[in-house]
Parts: structure tokens; sequence; C-alpha cells
């Protein structure tokens, strides 16, 4: 267990719900492993509460935080700067406090591709589906692009708060890549049949099916799984899914999201300390799939 002292640096995750949370587990055990002292702590936190609780943090001098559900959109409002890539996305799951000045990262795309790579996929000139807008989603789908990934199918709901933004990067990412994004209606089911029909990969990186919503899935017709078509997950917790099991029942190969959260916090641990995380031994002591 670390011990608190009066010069202990803070470092947090604001978010909702964050009870599941193993983020904890694995910067606190890579801050002792590393003889740092610094301290990381889950806050149930809302989009409503927020700009409060951000600006009580920063008074306290906090080092740095991440965002989960809902807060990875709003944050970009309360920040001073953006990094290039949160820029492009519009989302922040990384935020580091410069002396008073907060600077907002997003290290979701870089975690989740390496956690694609860890499962034996390589993404790179294949033709992908995701399913979702917010900030998970539009992270993987740059990162994916800058990548190499030749083709992407983004389906969201026109409603939502988020397709005007994610239109948009689907256009950056066809004038500034060599990838190709398109955007689709959620409720489309022909041209959803069609994506995952050329795709190599299905990627939910909605809350759809997270506890305690367990019997949920963003698929509703699962005749569109095949033998060759591979199926992921953001969520962790379930480990699998309802979307997964129906997957895997299809003869598809699938994987979640605990090692994209593992990756993720990698680097977001690095902007913080400046320092690796020693990525195997965490990985060994709480990422166990067996």
């Amino acid at each position: 267990m670390n011990t608190i002292t009066g010069h202990t640096g803070l470092t947090a995750l604001l978010g909702s719900p964050v009870s599941h949370s193993i983020s904890p587990l694995m910067h606190n055990e890579a801050f002792r492993r590393l003889g740092l002292d610094y301290v990381y702590l889950c806050f149930e936190v809302t989009e409503d509460t927020l700009p409060e609780a951000v600006a009580g943090l920063k008074a306290c001098g906090i080092r740095g935080f991440n965002l989960t559900m809902p807060n990875k959109n709003k944050i970009v409002e309360l920040l001073d700067e953006l990094s290039p890539a949160a820029q492009m996305i519009g989302a922040v799951n990384t935020v580091v406090n410069d002396n008073g000045r907060l600077i907002g990262y997003n290290t979701d795309g870089i975690g989740y591709m390496q956690a694609a790579r860890d499962a034996g996929h390589d993404l790179g000139g294949k033709v992908i589906t995701v399913m979702g807008a917010g900030g998970a989603a539009t992270a993987i789908c740059a990162q994916a692009a800058l990548d190499g990934v030749k083709k992407i199918h983004i389906f969201a709901r026109p409603t939502s708060r988020f397709w005007d933004r994610t239109q948009k990067l689907a256009d950056t990412i066809n004038s500034t890549t060599s990838c190709e994004a398109i955007l689709h209606d959620n409720d489309d089911t022909a041209a959803l049949c069609a994506a995952a029909g050329e795709s190599y990969l299905l990627l939910n990186a909605t809350s759809v099916g997270m506890a305690p919503n367990v019997d949920a899935s963003i698929i509703r017709d699962t005749s569109i799984f095949r033998p060759d078509l591979v199926v992921s997950d953001v969520i962790y917790n379930p480990q699998e899914t309802l979307l997964l099991r129906q997957a895997k029942e299809a003869g598809c190969r699938t994987f979640n999201g605990m090692y994209m959260l593992l990756y993720q916090g990698a680097e977001a641990f690095r902007l913080w300390t400046g320092q690796d995380m020693p990525v195997a031994l965490i990985k060994e002591k709480f990422f166990s799939q067996k």
C-alpha cells in the first residue's frame, strides 16, 4: 500500500459510474513499484458536476486526471489547451495540470490499437465497423486512420448531439489521411449488414451492455456475425458482454476493452510522471484474462 505524505501528488478518475474501475489498482501499483509519491483516486462526477469538480481539483493542485463516461466531451470546454489529437477528436480522456494550465490529451485510440495488436490483430489495410460516436469511438477512429486502416464505417444516431462532430471527424479523416471514413445512421440495417460484410472487425464503442445493464447488445440482428469477423467491445465490465457472447456463438474471434484500459492508462501515466509504467508487471497482476 502506498504511504500518503504531505508531498503526495494527486491523480484521479472522474466519471459516472466509476466504482467498477480498476484504474486505481494499476496506477497505485505502478506508483509503488517506481517509488513515486502519487496516489490515484476515483470520484463520481457527472457532466452537471464536472465544472465544479475540475475547478476544485485545479485549486487543490491536482497533477492530472482521467475522464471516463460521460465526461470525455464536456471536459473540452473546461481546458486551456488541447493536444493535436484531442483537438481533432473533440474528446479528452487525460488531463495534465501544468502549473495551473490544464492540457487535454486523448490516449484511448493508442490504447485500443495496442490492445488489438495484443489480441493478434493488425488492422493496417483492413476495413472496420465502429458502433458509436462518443469519446472512445472517435478516439479509436482517429487513431485507426492514422495507423493505416483502409476504411471505417461509423454508426451513430442522427439525433445524437455528437452526430455533427462525428461527421466533421469523418471529413477530416478523409481529407488528411489515406483512410476512408463513412458515417451511417444507426438504424440503417442494410448499411450495417453491408458494412459488417466487408469488415475485418466490428467494434462496440458505446456503453450498451456495460454493467449493470448486462442484458443489452448494440447488435439486434446477429445474422451479421460470421466466423471470419472479429468482434470487439470497449467494455470490460463484464469481461464478456452479451455482444461478445453472441459473436462467439457465431464462431467469431472476440476481445474486450481490458487491455485498451491498460495501454491508455500507461500513456496517461507517462504524461503525468515522465516515466514509463511497468506494463508487464501491471498486466500480469491485474489484467489476466485466463
